[in-house]
């Protein structure tokens, strides 16, 4: 048992229409705890969620601060709708920090309880500042209004074990193990960059721990480096109304017809209650989607061996409720049960791993040219368990295996590793390196920026090569789209706050397969449009998934399918039914708009943010070398025909891939020129004070950094 260290009584703030008006201070290095007021100006201006994060963070830091300082922190927040157990996907927590990856705010998000069970237990938000003198866990008790923190002495690394220790420590018995969430890294997450964060939840079905994870930028790598072992949140007594709604009937309603649309609507559309987000893997194949061998190519033959039936057939459980929050039609949130483990300390055991997800398969999978299931299951559980980033992880090591195959690094130089594309022995021994903080795993674990740089003064590699197939912008590895036919998408994660994540704009098939955008001017517009109506998500607390992956029948004879014009409005109506305000889809936006200028902004008041931050690989945008080129040459022999007017027999190979790519790159920055302008922003990026002040986020402090750039 851990000593305590500190304890704090508090009286647990009443919620009111989604707001419990207190946040959450703790500064584990000099076990300070205190409450904080959440003002009129935080939920008029930055609303919640994210918002609520991204406001904190930057009162936090200052300029020159680095993701280890002491003043960095980790902020943690639900939004006004997160717990309403009436609609699909409302247990999301948002989550900031200055990233290790980036240097800059990253936000990611994770489902589960904790969120919900931190707003229910009095508090808007969390932050976590300062270092500890020896590991520590953070707990909080809502029905009690206790905070402790414990030393964390005999607990387990690893979070598949240390979430069950944990959950049963703070339990009251087996049936209030529900109401018990623990936040964790992993053993890996103390010895690279791209740690992650594991969010605990109870299944009583399965009698297990189960997790969901923020997983971007190093949140547990920052986690660990704070000397917080686990965040441990406990509160019983979940019912429809917590929040307090202004109309309780209104939530109903909209809840009662989505529930029906899931039930209708899920065999004939995505099939997300059979098997979840992967069910995209062979859509994404025939379209030339699915990035494999790290994005050289969009898909294999072979990818049929990592289908969705596959997966279905052999791994995963059916019939059971998968939702990772009350009220949850989707049920999206798979395992693969009683799965025997090969490799690694638990080898011989059975564990249940959380997934298979779509990036899980297309990343661990084809972009490592694995297509055997039960390594990418293998590889799936320990990332999770060990606290990596699955994405980070995949697109990372996809890079260093093409490195390999082009003579850039060799064997020795990963430490006798043998990481070609394919082995996937390779790729779990590397994984167990990293959690053992042992041989190439920590050097794997800098992340695709920082390797370009050690692969070209230690051993020697091409920069410009490496510049051109590492798939990393602003430091965060891109997720698994290969999206070079794309212009919108490669505008969707290039132009991004925090770097290329598919939770801001996925614009693929409007642009690529439907042809819904064909001008800059449309892709402009929807690069504008679809990034503000994703961030409102993050504000508010919601999974995007209910949004679009299942659409009312006649969704299709509306104007713009691909905003599913029915939900938003249901979006609208549930923001007015829980809050009591009046605000229409415009306001929607704007709502978006204005905690996404000041995110561009914190970008900027921290060194970056400006258009040559925003420059992506080239391999995101078309084909680096000679076996990209053939292995679609009939396109791009039409394309330089019909969009450039030459004439690819006069041509020699390398010519044609040259001025491929001075066309291709000639395309992205007309399109950022289409897409600044759009955003309100000079050319250079930087948000126009006249388009602040429009929004209402002209705010001195704003301000101030705006004018060092114009």
């Amino acid at each position: 048992m851990g000593r305590i260290l500190k304890s704090y009584n508090y009286e647990p703030g009443k919620i009111f229409r989604g707001y419990t008006g207190k946040s959450l201070y703790i500064n584990v290095g000099d076990l300070r705890i205190e409450e904080k007021e959440v003002t009129q100006l935080m939920k008029d201006k930055f609303i919640g969620g994210k918002g609520f994060d991204l406001y904190y963070l930057w009162k936090a830091v200052k300029p020159e601060t680095q993701w280890n300082d002491p003043e960095n922190e980790i902020v943690m927040s639900c939004g006004p709708l997160g717990g309403i157990t009436q609609y699909s996907g409302t247990g999301k927590t948002l989550v900031a920090a200055i990233s290790p990856m980036t240097d800059i705010p990253v936000d990611s998000n994770a489902g589960g309880y904790f969120g919900p069970l931190l707003k229910f237990s009095g508090w808007d938000a969390l932050e976590l500042q300062g270092k500890a003198e020896q590991e520590i866990v953070v707990f909080i008790d809502g029905n009690k209004g206790l905070i402790q923190i414990e030393t964390a002495e005999g607990l387990a690394e690893d979070s598949h074990i240390l979430a069950e220790e944990l959950t049963r420590k703070y339990a009251e018995d087996e049936k209030d193990m529900v109401n018990v969430s623990v936040v964790s890294a992993g053993s890996a997450a103390r010895h690279i960059l791209y740690g992650m964060l594991n969010f605990s939840f109870y299944d009583p079905r399965r009698k297990t721990v189960r997790f969901k994870q923020a997983a971007r930028g190093g949140l547990g790598t920052i986690l660990l480096d704070k000397k917080i072992k686990a965040l441990v949140v406990r509160f019983k007594g979940i019912n429809p109304n917590l929040n307090d709604v202004a109309d309780i009937g209104l939530i109903n309603k909209i809840g009662v017809k989505y529930h029906k649309e899931m039930r209708d609507l899920d065999e004939k559309q995505n099939g997300m209650r059979k098997i979840g987000t992967a069910n995209t893997i062979l859509v994404m194949n025939k379209y030339d989607l699915l990035p494999t061998r790290n994005f050289q190519t969009g898909g294999d033959p072979e990818a049929v061996k990592i289908s969705p039936q596959v997966f279905i057939e052999n791994f995963l459980t059916q019939g059971i409720h998968d939702g990772c929050w009350y009220g949850c039609t989707m049920s999206c949130a798979k395992t693969a049960d009683h799965f025997k483990l090969l490799t690694g300390p638990y080898k011989g055991e059975c564990v249940t791993v959380d997934g298979p997800e779509y990036e899980c398969v297309a990343g661990l999978g084809s972009n490592l040219g694995v297509f055997d299931p039960q390594a990418i299951l293998e590889e799936n559980f320990y990332c999770d368990t060990y606290g990596i980033d699955l994405i980070s992880f995949a697109t990372c090591i996809a890079f260093i295996m093409e490195c390999y195959q082009r003579g850039q690094i060799s064997q020795e130089d990963m430490g006798g590793l043998d990481l070609r594309f394919g082995n996937h022995e390779a790729v779990l021994e590397l994984m167990h390196q990293m959690s053992r903080g042992e041989g190439f795993g920590p050097m794997a674990g800098l992340g695709i920026r920082k390797l370009k740089k050690v692969f070209a003064e230690k051993f020697g590699a091409d920069p410009q090569l490496l510049q051109d197939i590492g798939m990393e912008s602003k430091g965060l590895e891109y997720s698994e789209y290969c999206h070079k036919e794309s212009l919108a998408q490669q505008g969707g994660f290039a132009l991004t706050n925090k770097g290329p994540q598919h939770d801001e704009a996925w614009l693929i098939f409007m642009d690529m397969v439907n042809n819904q955008i064909p001008s800059f001017e449309e892709k402009a517009e929807a690069l504008h449009y679809y990034p503000m109506f994703r961030t409102w998500f993050g504000l508010m607390g919601l999974c995007k998934l209910p949004w679009n992956d299942i659409v009312p029948a006649d969704n299709h004879l509306t104007d713009i399918p691909a905003r599913v014009p029915e939900h938003v409005q249901n979006y609208v109506d549930i923001f007015n039914g829980v809050t009591g305000m009046q605000i229409d889809k415009a306001e929607l936006i704007r709502q978006s708009e204005r905690v996404y200028n000041f995110q561009r902004v914190f970008n900027l008041r921290m060194g970056s943010g400006l258009r040559q931050h925003d420059k992506p690989p080239y391999r995101s945008m078309g084909p680096v070398s000679r076996e990209e080129y053939e292995s679609r040459q009939d396109l791009y022999d039409k394309q330089l025909r019909e969009k450039q007017g030459l004439d690819p027999e006069k041509m020699n190979l390398d010519e044609k891939i040259a001025v491929t790519r001075k066309y291709r790159e000639q395309q992205f920055e007309l399109l950022t020129d289409a897409v600044y302008k759009r955003r309100g922003w000079t050319k250079q990026g930087v948000p126009t004070l006249e388009h602040l002040a429009e929004l209402g986020m002209d705010l001195p402090e704003v301000v101030e950094v705006v004018k060092q750039y114009l």
